[in-house]
């Protein structure tokens, strides 16, 4: 249904991305979904895989699938993604994000994606935060 909605580019006048997104994501109509940063945490609130990258990126994505439902969509809607890493991950690690992203989204196109390091986030024991932007019809 996105393609339908929403274009992805990667023009050839820009530089190709590195590690399987999309550079632009033109929407041309339909409505906009902002989910917040989401971090390893279950229903109950408790912390989910303290320490353990690819147990935390799993619990966020699966926050971020249960929020796309709760809004009428899924990964197959995202157009947008935000990645808060904390600077005490090593930079190869990113390859983990990556393995755990490619099993929910659409790979074949690639949501727009930005990844940053940061100094901490608001728990010490958070590695990552994630946030999505979906369109739906």
């Amino acid at each position: 249904m996105t393609q339908e909605l929403v274009r992805f580019l990667n023009p050839a006048t820009m530089p190709p991305p590195v590690g399987g997104y999309s550079q632009v994501a033109e929407v041309i109509r339909g409505k906009l979904i902002l989910i917040a940063g989401q971090i390893a945490r279950d229903a109950s609130g408790s912390d989910v895989a303290p320490g353990d990258l690819r147990g935390q990126l799993t619990k966020i994505f699966e926050n971020i699938e249960h929020a796309l439902a709760a809004a009428g969509a899924s990964f197959q809607d995202v157009v947008k993604m935000n990645y808060f890493c904390v600077e005490s991950v090593p930079a190869s690690e990113i390859s983990v994000v990556r393995e755990v992203r490619d099993r929910f989204i659409n790979a074949q196109a690639p949501p727009v994606s930005t990844f940053v390091f940061v100094s901490r986030l608001v728990r010490p024991e958070w590695l990552i935060e994630v946030e999505a932007w979906a369109v739906i019809p």
